[in-house]
Formats: C-alpha cells, sequence, structure tokens
C-alpha cells in the first residue's frame, strides 16, 4: 500500500494576478523536485503540468499525490524548496477553515480521484482520525509502528 493525500486551499487572488506570481512562477520548479523525490508515485495535472485548475468544494485549489510512504513526502515537504512555499503560504492563500489535509493508504496500482480524495477530507472533518482518513500525526504513528514491526521481525 501506497500513501496518498490531499490538501486543500483558498488562493487569496487569481492566478493570474501580479501577487501570485511568485508562487505561479515555481510551480513548475517545485512539482519537478517532487516528481523527482525517492518515494514519489503519481501527482494529479492538467495539460499545464499542474493542479491549479482543479477545485473543490467552495473553489479550493487543490494538491493530491501518492508517495511511497509517509517518510518520503515528510522529506520532501520539509527537506526540499518546497519548505520555503510551504513557510510563506499566507501570502498566497487565505487562512485555513477547518480540515485542509488528509491522508489514506491506496493500492499500489490506484490512482485517486478529485471525488474520492475529496469524500476521505470530509469523512476526516466529520469523523475524526480513522483507517480511512487520517492527518499528519496519524500517518507518523501509522510509519512509527511499521518499523517497529520490521525491527522486531513482525
Amino acid at each position: 500500500m501506497y500513501i496518498a493525500q490531499l490538501n486543500i486551499g483558498k488562493f487569496r487572488y487569481a492566478t493570474t494576478d501580479e501577487r501570485m506570481s511568485g508562487f505561479m512562477q515555481n510551480l513548475d520548479l517545485v512539482n519537478g523536485i517532487a516528481e523527482r523525490s525517492r518515494g514519489f508515485i503519481w501527482r494529479l495535472k492538467d495539460d499545464s503540468n499542474n493542479a491549479t485548475s482543479f477545485r473543490v468544494g467552495d473553489d479550493m485549489a487543490v494538491n493530491l499525490s501518492v508517495w511511497e510512504d509517509a517518510k518520503a513526502l515528510e522529506n520532501f515537504v520539509f527537506n526540499t524548496l518546497h519548505v520555503k512555499f510551504y513557510r510563506n503560504q499566507e501570502r498566497w492563500f487565505e487562512a485555513s477553515q477547518g480540515v485542509h489535509l488528509v491522508f489514506w493508504h491506496v493500492p499500489k496500482d490506484h490512482q485517486p480521484t478529485l471525488d474520492e480524495a475529496w469524500g476521505r477530507l470530509q469523512d476526516l472533518e466529520k469523523n475524526g482520525p480513522s483507517e480511512r482518513a487520517f492527518g499528519w500525526a496519524e500517518i507518523m504513528d501509522i510509519e512509527r509502528m511499521r518499523a517497529v514491526r520490521c525491527a522486531v521481525g513482525g
């Protein structure tokens, strides 16, 4: 099984607005880093090579991807150029209201749909963490449990 993730956010401005240029002009670079990162499997994108045309809920922009494991995703998010954009997200995105990030397990041959991902996020928001939908804290606990089982031969 792999880990799928969806995160959503509402753009502060139209993607063509000059105030979005720092974000928009670096999408190909950051997406390229993701695709070359250890553990990257797949990401949702359109003909422009990004996902800025996709929306869920109340006009929320999306990022949907699949990774071999949580550690690979964590490494990309916090140990590459991506972290610069993560730390400055308030420049381009409105403050999050409610749940904006969800993880779930997918079979190795599965590419999740945006409808599936949106359903997982709504499930997490409505019901809290479960095997069906969970957040960073739960995903790291799952990875630690797997590491312990492997270390002890379980």
